[in-house]
């Protein structure tokens, strides 16, 4: 969004900026212009200038500067054509101007239009418990279905806020960056844009992890000539026996991500030295498609003859690519000096298709990446006919089974299938076909006879079980993790309940004419409204398994066949629309440790926060606002679906309160370890305990003790001085792990 920033402007300077930024556009798309695709793209520059002319961006430059450098990023690191560039010049212009879709449509023809549609976001009234962020996501992807760019462009038009979000406000910054985190980050991965998927993951943490972030970078910067040292002695040896064998190649090294260094040290609980593939070298293969997977393997060959592999790490993406249509060859390979080395093996096509992803696709026609595109589509399409209306369901749903890793599963007679990871046989009953879905009563995997909930794993083979007897159960959708098998039970087990309804409505039906009440739309509402049910059909289905007894109706007054409730309802606590609107109207910024009395607040037990963290709001439904970590592990999804119900937050100055928090450690077991322990807790810092665990397993123990602390200085005092203990290895505050209740 746009605002008009005070102060003095040099328009001349301000124009030479824009010229430049539309030559550059030029430029990069020099290659794939066209007859008439030049004046096309000038006539899309000249109204996205004349729409946006009196707006700025938060930075204080003129607004044409962000549609210019989405064109630019569309062009070049994605390697978008003229149609695509249009859109991206006008991608905001109906959304923020004056200019409409007839506009764009008149202009540049209907498909210039249903993208620009797909990137214009809804605005609108929606029902309480919506997330407008969810809602503008499916708009996104039904447009998606029909054509691909509308998500490449979008993906540039974030990269490109993501890049200049310096300028906001924190509070803006966190939400735009854990929406980032959660959703377009594996969006870009899942198209096959890694390099976009790195960036805006390093970026998301820049700014939900600021200090992590900086420390990593430090170091990466401090390591640096080290490492080049390191690449340059391990590839002299390979370079020369790849030329000898005749080889046109390119060698590259590269550094981890900051986002995937952070990972790896919170998964393996490992600190930064300790990671020993800080880097990757690539060896990209100049070959003809019809020898580049055999040329791949004889390059393996090559470094396996100079560097002992780890056979645990080989991974063979050439024979069997990945969902994304992601080709190479990865092995880790022990270096000189003891380092463990990742190698990526790949021929060229291979390697312009993992950068540009399914962009790239249009160059190499029937690539593997072409058709794995189809399939990802296909099943976006089948989750998007899904019954279910609820945007945020519809998210998790996408999240878990289009950007999940996969497993390959095999039929009985060898056709091999594709699944999210942790899909079961129930699963792939319905991946086959709907009717062997439905009619499943187990399966045999390996030829072994399993459960219909069984997990399987890549590499089984698989026979589904039927009976004509069988139908779809409620607990069917505990079993299933696809949207396909979700989508098919809930849609049968919504017919069954219709018929169930219809007896109940018969019922219903009967009462009301014994009573002489109309059976009427009216009076139907009166019954909704008093029994708190959304719909007809869920209150016949209820009648009719006796849920709820219309026996007597002694609470409503009949008055010529209308019936009324004769007391008031119940009074409702407040909407969520109240409550926000409450604790928004009273302060921009909650402020803990004062007001307790006034505004009702919880410290959330998902992540423990203690005063000196950085923290929000979240307002829930039924239980006041619940405070988080900025770096709780369920932030990034309550503020990417849930922006408008997060509140501002920060610690006074507290008195001496004491706050729960827990400490994770490892080490040497040795005699007298645990006194050691206590001692520094209890006697030098004044830190009450409330419980200690710990076990030892050959010579190592780990533990974990939950103990009563003022504010982050108190927990990192105590911190240093625990590593500090001879024989401690690792000493670390645990973050915790908990999903986060919204009610």
């Amino acid at each position: 969004m746009s605002e008009t920033v005070p102060g003095v402007i040099n328009a001349e300077a301000e124009k030479d900026q824009i010229l430049k930024a539309y030559r550059a556009l030029l430029r990069a798309l020099k290659p794939t212009l066209g007859k008439g695709d030049k004046d096309m793209i000038r006539l899309a520059f000249d109204m996205a200038l004349e729409a946006h002319k009196d707006m700025r961006r938060k930075t204080g430059e003129p607004y044409i500067l962000h549609p210019l450098a989405v064109a630019l990023i569309c062009a070049e690191e994605i390697g978008l054509g003229p149609l695509a560039i249009v859109c991206a010049l006008l991608h905001d212009t109906v959304e923020d101007t004056y200019m409409t879709l007839e506009d764009i449509r008149s202009s540049f023809g209907e498909k210039a239009a249903t993208i620009v549609d797909g990137l214009t976001k809804i605005s609108g009234v929606f029902d309480k418990g919506t997330s407008l962020q969810a809602e503008n996501f499916r708009k996104m992807l039904l447009t998606l279905s029909d054509d691909i760019r509308v998500i490449l462009i979008k993906l540039a038009d974030r990269l490109h806020n993501m890049r200049t979000l310096d300028s906001m406000q924190r509070e803006k910054q966190l939400k735009i960056a854990s929406e980032t985190a959660y959703l377009y980050a594996p969006l870009a991965h899942r198209l096959g844009l890694y390099a976009f998927k790195t960036e805006l993951e390093d970026l998301s943490m820049r700014y939900t992890e600021p200090e992590v972030y900086q420390d990593i970078t430090n170091r990466l910067t401090q390591t640096k000539r080290e490492r080049t040292r390191f690449i340059n002695e391990f590839t002299v040896p390979i370079k020369e026996e790849l030329t000898k064998q005749g080889f046109s190649f390119e060698v590259k090294g590269r550094s981890k991500s900051i986002h995937s260094i952070w990972n790896k040290m919170k998964r393996q609980g490992v600190t930064f030295d300790e990671i020993y593939d800080l880097f990757a070298i690539r060896i990209i293969i100049d070959a003809p498609e019809d020898v580049e997977k055999a040329m791949c393997w004889k390059a393996y060959s090559i470094i396996t003859d100079y560097y002992h592999p780890n056979p645990d790490r080989l991974r063979d993406w050439i024979s069997t690519p990945k969902a994304t249509g992601y080709e190479s060859l990865h092995t880790t390979v022990m270096g000189p000096s003891g380092k463990w080395v990742e190698v990526q093996i790949r021929s060229r096509r291979m390697d312009e298709s993992g950068e540009k992803g399914y962009a790239a696709h249009w160059k190499y026609k029937e690539s593997a990446a072409e058709t794995a595109l189809d399939e990802w589509i296909q099943k976006i399409r089948e989750l998007l006919e899904s019954p279910e209306t609820n945007a945020l369901d519809f998210i998790d749903d996408f999240k878990l089974n289009l950007f999940a890793d996969e497993i390959f599963v095999f039929t009985p007679t060898g056709d091999m299938k594709s699944l999210p990871s942790q899909a079961t046989a129930l699963d792939f009953a319905f991946e086959i076909h709907t009717d062997l879905g439905s009619k499943c009563i187990g399966a045999k995997v390996n030829h072994k006879l399993v459960p219909l909930s069984h997990k399987l794993r890549s590499g089984d083979q698989v026979e589904i079980l039927t009976s004509n007897k069988q139908t779809p159960k409620e607990d069917w959708l505990k079993y299933v993790v696809t949207a396909k098998a979700k989508s098919k039970i809930k849609g049968a087990l919504k017919e069954e309940k219709k018929t169930v309804a219809e007896d109940g409505k018969e019922i219903l039906e009967r009462k009301f004419k014994h009573l002489k009440i109309q059976f009427n739309n009216d009076n139907l509402n009166e019954l909704l409204a008093y029994y708190k049910i959304p719909n007809t059909l869920e209150l016949y289905y209820r009648i009719a398994k006796g849920v709820i007894d219309i026996q007597d109706l002694r609470d409503f007054a009949n008055e010529k066949g209308s019936i009324k409730m004769k007391t008031p309802q119940r009074i409702e606590p407040h909407s969520l629309e109240q409550i926000v609107k409450n604790v928004r109207g009273s302060s921009d910024m909650l402020v803990l440790g004062e007001n307790m009395e006034k505004i009702d607040y919880k410290l959330s037990p998902c992540c423990n926060p203690i005063p000196g963290d950085d923290v929000f709001g979240f307002i829930t439904i039924n239980e006041g606002i619940k405070i988080h970590r900025v770096n709780c592990p369920n932030a990034i999804q309550l503020m990417s679906n849930y922006a408008y119900r997060i509140v501002k937050a920060k610690w006074t100055n507290q008195q001496q309160i004491a706050f729960l928090a827990g400490v994770r450690m490892t080490g040497i077991d040795e005699v007298g370890v645990v006194n050691k322990i206590s001692k520094v807790i209890s006697s030098e810092l004044k830190v009450n305990m409330r419980s200690i665990s710990i076990e030892s397993n050959d010579g190592i123990f780990e533990g974990t003790i939950m103990l009563f602390v003022h504010d982050t200085h108190h927990l990192d005092k105590l911190l240093k001085k625990l590593k500090e203990i001879h024989g401690i290895l690792t000493v670390s505050r645990i973050d915790g792990g908990r999903s986060a209740d919204l009610n």
